[in-house]
């Protein structure tokens, strides 16, 4: 209605000069009206300095109004009542038109803002490559993962392990694959698929990087326990009358010695037969007790777990192995840094954990000049506490390092194979984990990471 108004304005202004023309031609043409002439030739210039007038507040009014849609400023106001001649219709029309504007506009970015909220807390690493190798961190998970370090470009994935880029760069879209990733001393097990997205003609591959570490490591020490369970289940239900009846055996042949001391050929055939079942019955109760230790594996409480002084609990531990490691000259360095560094653990699991990881390195040890063994905590980049028990002996090999966790398995003559693998357990229920590799000072080093 205003814009009809404007053009009704318009139309009698134009038609009024019109008619000025028009009787301006007449008084012209008459002699005697000059003066009325004249009057009019200034009437004329007033009208149309009043018809350029009104057009130009238009324009000026029209222009300001696409400049603010053009630059999205919503801050101007559009309110012409002072100008009359139906501009408050048109201010109020594009003082609605920017108000919609304004009001789409900010939809957008509250959904923009609701979707990098959620991408943000997405628990999944995300991480996007470019075709020209750069790469982007999408969420706090993506930079957690890879800490401190700077990640830009295809090449910085060299520094998390020598099969990682390769492994990544060689997915293909909707593959998965898991890839070994060692980030600040701290392994960790990747579950990697790709996807890809093609925007504004730039390609891009969105990756997903999943830490299912904890994951593998509880379903693997399930799947231990379950076996063990079995195992010592059928093992001691066929073992177990057998220790009972060799028992029985013994005792019957002692009675028959007893019955044939008068027969000495009969005597020492009954002591043959003795020696065996007493073979029999020895070797059913060290597999009896062989297979028992093993049932430890499967019975491990929850941790009561509670926060505590690593120093206090360092202290504690040295007491328990000093006589010990003084009667096999051996010196024990206990560094904590820093000292008041605590922990939340059961006291109790890693005070015999360390006790055993000790006996250990005490036992690689033998025959080692100027043996020593190192024990520490501290925090590592991450913020994790970090025990390390470290020794000075000869070491283990590398493709023995990962299978001194596995149930059953152990290098020493009289192992049992229970030791570590309840270590890793324990670290396990802790929610941590445990790793060995090549001290410093030349031995074995077991990296508890809580």
């Amino acid at each position: 209605m205003g814009f009809n108004r404007f053009s009704l304005l318009l139309s009698i202004r134009i038609a009024m000069l019109m008619l000025m023309v028009i009787l301006l031609s007449a008084f012209i043409s008459q002699p005697g009206y000059h003066a009325a002439s004249l009057l009019l030739v200034i009437l004329f210039v007033v009208q149309a300095f009043d018809v350029v007038h009104f057009i130009r507040k238009t324009n000026t009014e029209l222009t300001r109004f696409l400049q603010a849609v053009r630059y999205a400023d919503y801050s101007q106001r559009f309110e012409f009542q002072h100008l009359g001649a139906g501009f408050s219709e048109l201010g109020e029309a594009f003082s609605n038109i920017l108000a919609r504007f304004q009001q789409s506009r900010a939809d957008q970015e509250t959904q923009l803002r609701h979707l990098k909220a959620v991408v943000e807390h997405v628990p999944v690493p995300l991480m996007s490559v470019h075709s020209n190798g750069n790469i982007v961190l999408w969420n706090n998970s993506a930079r957690r993962l890879f800490g401190s370090h700077s990640i830009q470009r295809l090449d910085d994935l060299n520094q998390f392990g020598v099969d990682v880029l390769p492994q990544i760069t060689s997915l293909g879209v909707g593959e998965r694959r898991l890839v070994d990733f060692v980030v600040d001393d701290m392994q960790h097990q990747l579950s990697v698929s790709v996807t890809e997205i093609i925007l504004a003609g730039q390609q891009e591959r969105l990756f997903s990087l999943q830490d299912i570490q904890s994951e593998l490591d509880k379903a693997q020490l399930q799947a231990w326990q379950d076996l063990v369970r079995v195992l010592t289940h059928e093992i001691m239900n066929s073992i177990t009358p057998v220790s009972s009846l060799a028992k029985t055996a013994v005792d019957l042949v002692e009675d028959c010695k007893q019955k044939a001391d008068q027969l000495p050929e009969l005597s020492e055939d009954l002591q043959d037969v003795a020696d065996a079942v007493q073979t029999v019955a020895r070797r059913s109760d060290g597999l009896m007790q062989f297979v028992g230790s093993y049932r430890r594996l499967t019975r491990l409480p929850p941790p009561n777990k509670r926060v505590v002084l690593i120093e206090t609990l360092f202290n504690s531990v040295q007491t328990l192995v000093a006589q010990e490691l003084t009667e096999n000259k051996i010196s024990l360095n206990v560094d904590v840094q820093p000292q008041a560094l605590d922990v939340n653990i059961d006291v109790d699991m890693l005070e015999q954990l360390l006790i055993n990881l000790l006996k250990n390195a005490q036992q690689a040890l033998v025959g080692i000049p100027q043996a020593q063994i190192i024990l520490r905590a501290f925090l590592n980049r991450r913020g994790h506490v970090v025990i390390e028990v470290a020794d000075n002996g000869p070491g283990i090999a590398n493709d023995l390092a990962q299978k001194v966790f596995v149930p059953f398995f152990t290098t020493k003559k009289d192992g049992s194979g229970v030791g570590l693998a309840l270590t890793r357990q324990v670290m396990i229920a802790h929610g941590g984990s445990v790793k060995l590799s090549k001290a410093d000072i030349g031995g074995a080093l077991f990296s508890l990471t809580f």
